[in-house]
């Protein structure tokens, strides 16, 4: 008598993300995967093991590093990668500063992060890559729940909203014309809860900044920041020590930490399934500008 094992939702979500992965191997001549050293890029990066080990990824990993990283995640980043034996492209806002094709801000609020548009396109034309996979999720931030698993960018590199295919019964079109592009997002349908599970399943290891500890932080904007020399901070914002954790990870300058004593993946999903703000919106002072600024940045390239 023939038993069929129950499917979990974090089954369905893992079969439809590797079906995605090996859709864009199939149908486009030069993916790359971004790889941050963030949950969601770990998380991808297991979901491409599933999909096409024993063998070697069909695509190179490329990281857009602003040059202000946490370091325990760049440290992260290239053990991993070293770990599997795949190709890292590093794309640097720092060379695209230095050789004019950006402008560095300055000032106490001064970020790379909106630099890394020019970049992240630059290298997109260099390495002739037509498709980029990412980690970006629907629960992220309002603007991202209006993409498609395929999203389409034009020969400017540039998203409109209201020029997206559809998508039915998981049929994906990756047919483009020279110069276009594709964003392909596999865990689309993936909560941050659903990425700490499976993470948890799959025994991922992620940069320690992910759990609770002890560090040196200033208050700004109701925001709590890691001490850096990437931010200059005005006279009245006194550093002092605090238990925090980070629930995503970016450019220094821009990213915030939240107060916790949460040592432990346990600990860590216990407050996921407490808070009623998004991980983006609580914790990054990119997407605090306006409700659109995370919009207004893709349309011009950003991912």
């Amino acid at each position: 008598m023939s038993t069929s094992r129950h499917r979990s939702h974090l089954d369905e979500l893992e079969a439809e993300a590797v079906h995605i992965m090996r859709e864009v191997a199939a149908e486009l001549e030069r993916p790359v995967l971004l790889f941050s050293g963030g949950k969601d890029s770990i998380v991808l990066l297991r979901l491409a093991e599933k999909a096409f080990r024993p063998g070697r990824f069909p695509f190179p990993l490329m990281h857009v590093d602003t040059g202000h990283n946490f370091p325990e995640v760049i440290e992260y980043r290239d053990r991993r990668v070293a770990d599997l034996g795949e190709r890292l492209v590093v794309a640097s806002v720092q060379e695209s500063i230095d050789t004019g094709r950006v402008v560095e801000q300055t000032g106490p609020r001064a970020s790379r992060n909106q630099l890394q548009t020019t970049t992240l396109l630059d290298a997109m034309e260099h390495h002739q890559f037509d498709a980029a996979i990412g980690g970006a999720r629907r629960d992220e931030e309002r603007s991202r729940a209006k993409e498609r698993i395929f999203s389409f960018r034009d020969d400017f590199g540039q998203w409109d909203p209201r020029a997206q295919r559809p998508e039915l019964w998981s049929l994906y079109n990756g047919k483009i014309r020279k110069g276009e592009q594709v964003r392909v997002f596999p865990i689309s349908n993936w909560t941050e809860l659903d990425v700490w599970q499976y993470v948890a399943r799959e025994s991922l290891e992620l940069p320690s900044i992910y759990y609770a500890h002890e560090r040196e932080v200033f208050e700004r904007d109701g925001m709590l920041y890691s001490t850096s020399e990437a931010i200059e901070r005005t006279g009245d914002e006194v550093a002092f020590r605090e238990w925090v954790r980070f629930r995503t990870v970016g450019d220094m300058s821009c990213t915030g930490a939240v107060r916790s004593r949460a040592t432990s993946f346990d600990d860590v999903v216990a407050e996921i399934a407490a808070t009623r703000v998004t991980e983006r919106g609580e914790t990054r002072a990119d997407d605090r500008a306006s409700e659109a600024a995370m919009e207004d940045r893709k349309r011009v390239g950003y991912f």
